[in-house]
């Protein structure tokens, strides 16, 4: 739900799971503290009023949020508006005091991360505060899904106020944190979460399709003149190419929720065992699109081999014995060389992370590493 890391897809890492200071902001509660299921009503508010308003249908558009740590400017990930205007921490902190959900002054909020969404902790809550309106519909969707995996058991990241605020323009969210965790997140601890979730029914609310190349236009276009235009028409023929293919496969599994990022990173292991975080990205599509994330890490990010291996063992299955798996995989492969070209602009280790991921790309070498940058 709050993590900060990269939109990339790797590399997790089997004892490690990504930014200290996102970490910390998985503090508090765990799976006891289940709010009201899914949120009815969404809290308007601005520096005078506040105004209850009708709960309307989730957003459809799939958006994954631009991540970066407090103090540290972090690019746009795989469905975020990177076009959007930032928003400060001052403002972020305005917003936070009119809204009114700590009990303490807002002032002394500990900011953890800030771009799409500003998160801080205080006591045992944490608070996201969206970048504008445009991600209050997220913002719904994800309380949604919180209360839904509550229903279900699944053990998950629980909100403390079950409806999303408006405060001056801004979707607010108010969740109970995570206790310290107890060791690094393992694969396998990853895989004990997606078997869960994978059982599950569709929710009684719609969840968007996992639209994994819709931003590659975006961030092509942000990338400007910064790339060879070869290489940006070769990476458009490509989505273009893998969107047909993808919509043609026939899964080995039943269709149906997915987290849609499913990496170590987002999972946190306190005292009562492995628990799923951040939820904004939760599809309903095929469920191998999860499975996908973590044979890519393995085979261009350096995930090492014992473990991927418990991983697919905890899981059940390796999705690479699936014929469509490669479908997917270059799907992914595309819309992560569509990310990294967007920071190529002033950014020369961004540009040689480009070029040389399109060269193993266009050789079919699936055997380049593929770094950050």
């Amino acid at each position: 739900m709050f993590g900060s890391g990269d939109a990339d897809t790797g590399p997790p890492q089997a004892g490690g799971v990504g930014d200290e200071d996102t970490r910390l902001l998985e503090e508090g509660h765990t799976v006891d503290a289940v709010a009201d299921a899914v949120p009815r009503t969404v809290m308007v508010v601005n520096a005078t009023t506040r105004v209850k308003g009708p709960r309307t249908p989730p957003d459809l558009c799939e958006c994954e949020t631009d991540r970066r740590t407090a103090g540290r400017r972090r690019p746009a990930g795989p469905g975020t508006d990177t076009e959007a205007e930032a928003m400060d921490e001052a403002r972020a902190r305005e917003v936070l005091q009119t809204a009114g959900v700590l009990p303490g002054d807002a002032g002394d909020a500990r900011l953890l991360a800030l771009g799409e969404n500003a998160v801080f902790a205080a006591g045992d809550l944490a608070v996201k505060v969206g970048r504008d309106a445009e991600l209050l519909e997220r913002a719904r969707r994800e309380l949604a899904v919180a209360g839904w995996l509550a229903e279900q058991g699944v053990p998950a990241v629980r909100p403390a106020v079950a409806e999303a605020l408006l405060v001056e323009g801004h979707p607010v969210t108010v969740w109970h944190r995570l206790p310290d965790p107890v060791r690094p997140t393992e694969p396998r601890d990853l895989a004990v979460l997606l078997r869960q979730v994978h059982a599950l029914p569709p929710p009684p609310f719609a969840l968007p399709p996992r639209a994994l190349l819709d931003g590659v236009e975006r961030w092509l276009r942000l990338a400007g003149d910064a790339v060879d235009p070869a290489d940006a028409a070769y990476l458009r023929e490509r989505r273009d190419g893998f969107a047909a293919a993808a919509a043609a496969l026939t899964p080995r599994l039943p269709r149906g929720p997915v987290h849609g990022d499913a990496l170590p990173r987002n999972v946190h292991v306190g005292p009562d065992g492995p628990v799923l975080i951040d939820l904004e990205t939760f599809s309903s599509d095929l469920r191998e699109h999860d499975l996908v994330v973590m044979a890519l890490s393995h085979d261009r990010y350096g995930l090492p081999d014992e473990a991927y291996a418990s991983f697919t063992e905890t899981y059940g299955w390796d999705v690479r014995e699936w014929e469509g798996c490669a479908v997917l995989r270059g799907a992914r492969e595309t819309a992560s060389c569509a990310w990294v070209a967007q920071h190529a602009p002033g950014n020369p280790k961004a540009l040689a992370e480009f070029r040389r991921r399109v060269a193993s790309l266009r050789n079919g070498d699936e055997t380049v590493r593929w770094y950050p940058f």
